[in-house]
């Protein structure tokens, strides 16, 4: 067994559990800022998906790969988008996240985000990055259309629509069907929204 093997257990656990002095004591003993748990995940990426904010600020200063990517093809970014964590975000854009990673669907992290509602993180990622707001994914959506198909038409969902124009999100590109963002709120009923998408187009 590796010396270090102990210690990057301990780094792992830690990082899940949020114990930020924890990770440093690892560090400190010898654990690598990039050990791997059976899934392929990071300690980042641990503190990342749990949204340990003090330990992902600990692994990002010693050095730790924003854009390490799981078995999953998760990384630290690509998981902000999933839990809408602004917080994490801006402690991750220090690491040089690489803005056109994608994940297992194909997608940037404003994709996920749009379709889970997570209006202020859609906000800040679209105002402090440059990701590209236009990005399709393997299922041939974009954030939009994500906000759209995926969303339940609510406040949240109708923020997010207009946050996604408002940064350049073309309203009409359609998905691999050819059906566009307008027809599939018209078709769910989301009245609102397709009222917002008909003044864009």
């Amino acid at each position: 067994m590796p010396a270090d093997s102990a210690a990057n257990r301990t780094l792992l656990t830690a990082a899940e559990r949020g114990d930020a002095a924890a990770v440093r004591a690892a560090l400190d003993a010898g654990a690598r800022v990039e050990a791997r748990a059976g899934d392929l995940r990071t300690p980042l990426l641990l503190a990342a998906l749990g949204d340990h904010v003090e330990a992902a600020a600990v692994l990002v200063a010693a050095g730790a790969d924003v854009n390490a990517q799981d078995a999953q093809d998760d990384s630290a970014w690509l998981a902000t988008g999933v839990t809408g964590s602004v917080t994490m975000l801006r402690t991750l854009l220090p690491a040089g996240p690489d803005l056109t990673l994608r994940n297992r669907f194909g997608g940037v992290s404003v994709i996920p985000a749009s379709e889970r509602g997570h209006v202020a993180y859609v906000q800040a990622v679209l105002d402090e990055t440059d990701i590209d707001v236009n990005h399709v994914n393997r299922l041939g959506w974009t954030a939009l259309l994500e906000a759209v198909i995926l969303g339940d038409g609510g406040s949240a969902h109708r923020q997010i629509v207009q946050i996604l124009l408002a940064a350049g999100a073309i309203a009409d590109l359609p998905d691999a069907d050819g059906v566009t963002p307008l027809t599939h709120a018209e078709r769910r009923g989301f009245d609102e929204i397709a009222t917002l998408l008909r003044g864009a187009g």
